[in-house]
């Protein structure tokens, strides 16, 4: 039968009856079933094999978005955060999408850039040319590295070396240019830009001092597509929204709050997968500036139709292989439940995502606010701090959002009244 991430009726299901669905979609087994139904399965032996001075776990939800076409191919897509309406908005504008043809996306290769930084140059032009006319020397060593990386297909590609101009003075930068295949790829770059460090000091005359990743990672840009069709939207919803845009566009204040809303949905996924989400939302932000004003990282605009166009290009720097994606048990059932096959594809899903996060926000601020839904999925924690437990805080949830005053006062009023 064939695969659809269209669940009808899916958020009104129970946990056990969602995550049955979703092992049907993704053929999950027992074990992946249960490392993520039963908390605390992240061990304290392995959290203290990944990070330092540990002293217990900290669990978030992880939801599945659905509705997910990209590139023709169905994705129920894996998220873990704590803000309600993130998930729900997720897969109502993937849906909203579908009758366009869902998303289109691609990647770039995944190359990365190695950064060392040389100081105390005596003749910088010199040493830049004397660098580049060894650059073959530079990529085999580096290549020596990582026979393992080299074997799948990747390794150092190139060499490149520039001077910049400092309150310390000169300084020549080198960049190793470094495909990474199916990883992030600090471990392997930071390796390799090490490796070359008395090479390079000894050929240009200076003292390396940093030598590390760069996590705005232009070489290793995704993008992805979407048409949202008028008599979906309607035209006014339309129009609405490009006005929303072109404030994003005019004014920083709304801009950043614009890309976040993009990173909500990013981020999420990103921790599913056991990927560094601090690394993403720097390159994106940083991104976001690259080489003119602090702008959108999404555009959007009417097609002859009258369609809403949208579409995104960023920086996104994660892997399927390496890191938490293995060490972290649930990170591997992330991977899993999206079945992507190459970092490449896992980047084409995150750019997608992040489009149709941000198209979410910018429809609901736009048309009928973003508290009006975003406080209704809220209401269910606000019920929680009032000291609802087990069916009341479903009863107390539905009462606050028809009273229309969503406060922990409320909600406690309410509980009074249900448990007297």
């Amino acid at each position: 039968m064939e695969r659809s991430s269209e669940l009808p009726g899916f958020h009104k299901l129970s946990p056990q009856e969602r995550l049955n669905k979703v092992r049907e979609f993704s053929g999950l087994d027992e074990r992946d079933a249960d490392a993520l139904t039963k908390t605390g399965r992240l061990d304290l032996d392995t959290a203290g094999r990944m990070i330092e001075n540990v002293i217990g776990t900290m669990e978030l939800p992880f939801g599945v978005a659905t509705n997910f076409m990209i590139n023709g191919k169905e994705y129920l897509v894996p998220m873990v955060l704590e803000e309600p309406s993130v998930v729900a908005a997720a897969s109502n504008a993937a849906k909203l999408a579908r009758p366009g043809g869902g998303f289109s996306a691609d990647a770039d290769e995944p190359v990365m850039i190695g950064q060392i930084q040389l100081v105390g140059v005596p003749d910088p032009d010199a040493a830049e040319k004397a660098i580049l006319g060894m650059k073959k020397d530079i990529i085999d060593l580096c290549n020596r590295q990582d026979s393992t990386l080299v074997r799948f297909g990747g390794g150092a590609r190139e060499v490149e070396a520039r001077t910049i101009s400092t309150k310390e003075g000169a300084m020549v930068i080198v960049h190793i240019l470094v495909d990474v295949r199916d990883a992030m790829g600090a471990n392997a770059i930071n390796t390799m830009a090490e490796s070359i460090t008395p090479d390079l000091e000894k050929v240009s005359g200076g003292r390396a001092r940093l030598r590390i990743i760069s996590n705005l990672a232009t070489r290793r840009l995704a993008r992805s597509r979407a048409v949202w069709k008028r008599d979906v939207l309607g035209e006014d919803a339309v129009d609405r929204i490009l006005e929303a845009y072109a404030f994003a566009c005019a004014d920083q204040h709304r801009c950043t709050t614009h890309n976040k809303g993009i990173m909500n949905g990013i981020d999420a996924v990103t921790i599913a997968t056991g990927n560094d989400f601090r690394a993403v939302e720097a390159g994106a932000h940083s991104f976001a500036a690259f080489s003119r004003p602090y702008a959108p990282l999404t555009h959007y605009e009417k097609d002859k139709e009258g369609n809403l166009v949208g579409a995104i290009e960023r920086p996104i720097a994660v892997g399927t292989v390496g890191g938490a994606t293995r060490t972290n048990p649930v990170a591997g059932v992330g991977l899993r439940i999206l079945g992507t096959k190459s970092a490449q594809e896992l980047a084409q899903v995150l750019a997608s995502v992040g489009l149709a996060q941000n198209f979410a926000a910018i429809r609901a601020l736009s048309m009928e606010g973003i508290q009006s839904g975003h406080m209704k999925l809220h209401a269910r924690n606000i019920a929680i701090n009032a000291g609802a437990t087990g069916d009341l805080v479903e009863r107390v949830a539905s009462r606050l959002v028809k009273s229309g005053e969503i406060s922990v006062g409320k909600a406690e009023e309410i509980l009074r009244e249900l448990s007297g």
